[in-house]
């Protein structure tokens, strides 16, 4: 989805060549798995990091194009709007100093965005949803010149019928409204951590990353408004399934943006196949390449943003592997407060795919999906139902037990004692106190009423590179 399609048509035929392309690459995708053909190689992190370009009236500044070619940088590359860049991390293998490198790399990185936005006085902001957005500032002439992009927004209206998209939010506040293309996309930005397994465990790590989303994004939230109104903790999630519903012909039941439909059984592939029988083509762009490069199979596959989401990617040897792809994290508040994110799913979804008695097989798909949206809507004070049938409030589960089985998985994976302390604290102290950077986002509203401030504030904590517990509000 990140790489830009060639040529203009949206034909039948131009529909019904990439849906066989489309088949055969998932067929081949699934007899190459039980050959074995994909990688088992130890694990690899990454991550991608999602940003909003502000000016210094803190409001949006669409203009990633010249940032992008002043900045000069492959690591980062433009999104759905001109107000918003990705950064990417160079992967790493999981072992030694694997996490301060990933800090280091993007703490360089942000230092060389923010001194060419600077030059163009500009700044860029690593945070969920912005709170000075306005519902005018998502305008197709904020999209960026891609025409993936724009395609994008042609046939998802098409298969509404034309029909403009409803927003509707219930949570602290109520938001309701009606936006007439997919630009309400661009109102959310997230830190989505990659972890790349052995095959024969694609499964096991995909199941436990499900079970996990819960009480990963009540430690992470960090999107409680959006146009001024407070929403859910993390309403990135309510906001997302709902800026892409495609109302897709007879599976109302399969959203493009989605929790996902159950767990996997053994098959990491039956994702793919999913995705063939239950979800209409939305780029028919025919890509020139063998079946085994999976050209089609990975492009249909970024356009079903599962908050899990199953990856075919290739080293550098062009072998295959799989990967997850962490989506329910949000951006921000500080880079060290994501990389003790990244860290802290790295080390509990080691031990949850490797228990004895699969976690999957105590907690139904359905209560995992049900914690989930519990979690987004009240953050650390979600009540969720965890393996035992024991209920806990999503605090007192990862203070008391997440964090020490992260811990033990990161130690298990060899990594650096000194970088293991670091993140681990950093999460430690961010439940001690009880605030992530949504509840520090609700507190700074409580007491000063000023979203401009509010973000002012965030923005000057997140350049000390300060976690979001010791912030001052």
């Amino acid at each position: 989805m990140g790489k830009e399609v060639a040529g203009n048509g949206c034909t039948a035929d131009d529909f019904a060549r990439f849906r066989r392309r489309l088949g055969e690459e998932t067929r081949h995708a699934h007899t190459a798995y039980f050959r074995g053909a994909f990688a088992n190689d130890a694990l690899v992190a990454g991550f991608e990091l999602e940003a909003w370009l502000i000016g210094q009236d803190l409001l949006p500044v669409p203009r990633n194009v010249s940032f992008l070619a002043r900045l000069d940088n492959p690591l980062v590359v433009p999104e759905l709007s001109r107000f918003n860049v990705e950064i990417n991390g160079t992967p790493q293998p999981l072992h030694g100093s694997a996490l301060s490198r990933l800090e280091s790399e993007l703490v360089a990185t942000w230092e060389q965005c923010q001194r060419v936005a600077a030059a163009d006085e500009s700044a860029l902001l690593a945070i969920g949803t912005l709170p000075t957005l306005r519902e005018e500032d998502l305008s197709l002439s904020n999209m960026s010149p891609a025409r993936r992009y724009e395609v994008l927004n042609e046939q998802i209206l098409r298969l509404r019928g034309g029909s403009p998209l409803s927003l509707n939010i219930t949570g602290i506040d109520t938001l309701s409204t009606i936006h007439s293309d997919v630009m309400l996309e661009a109102a959310t930005t997230s830190f989505q951590v990659h972890l790349q397994v052995p095959a024969g465990e694609a499964a096991r790590a995909y199941n436990a990353s499900l079970i996990l989303a819960a009480p990963l994004v009540a430690l992470a939230a960090n999107s409680p408004f959006l146009f001024e109104r407070a929403l859910w903790h993390e309403t990135r999630v309510p906001l997302f399934e709902q800026a892409v519903d495609c109302c897709d012909p007879g599976c109302p039941q399969h959203m493009r943006v989605t929790f996902g439909s159950g767990y996997l059984i053994a098959d990491p592939t039956a994702c793919f196949a999913e995705n063939l029988a239950s979800y209409a083509v939305l780029l028919p762009f025919e890509i020139a390449g063998p079946v085994e490069s999976y050209a089609h199979l990975r492009l249909h596959n970024g356009t079903i943003w599962r908050w899990n989401r199953m990856l075919i990617g290739f080293d550098d040897r062009g072998q295959p592997h799989l990967r997850i792809e962490q989506r329910v994290m949000p951006a921000g508040p500080s880079i060290v407060d994501m990389i003790a994110n990244a860290a802290f799913y790295y080390g509990t979804v080691l031990m949850l795919m490797r228990q004895p008695l699969a976690p999957e097989a105590q907690i139904s798909f359905a209560q995992a999906r049900e914690n989930f949206y519990r979690a987004a809507r009240y953050g650390l004070d979600a009540q969720l139902l965890w393996l035992g049938s024991q209920r806990v409030s999503a605090g007192e589960l990862l203070e008391q037990q997440l964090l020490p089985l992260a811990r033990a998985g990161l130690e298990r994976l060899d990594l650096s004692t000194a970088d293991v302390a670091r993140y681990m604290e950093v999460i430690a102290g961010r439940l001690r106190s009880r605030r992530n950077g949504a509840a520090w986002q609700l507190a700074h509203h409580a007491r000063h009423h000023d979203f401009a401030r509010l973000t002012a504030d965030y923005l000057d904590h997140q350049r000390h590179l300060m976690p979001v517990h010791e912030w001052p509000i």
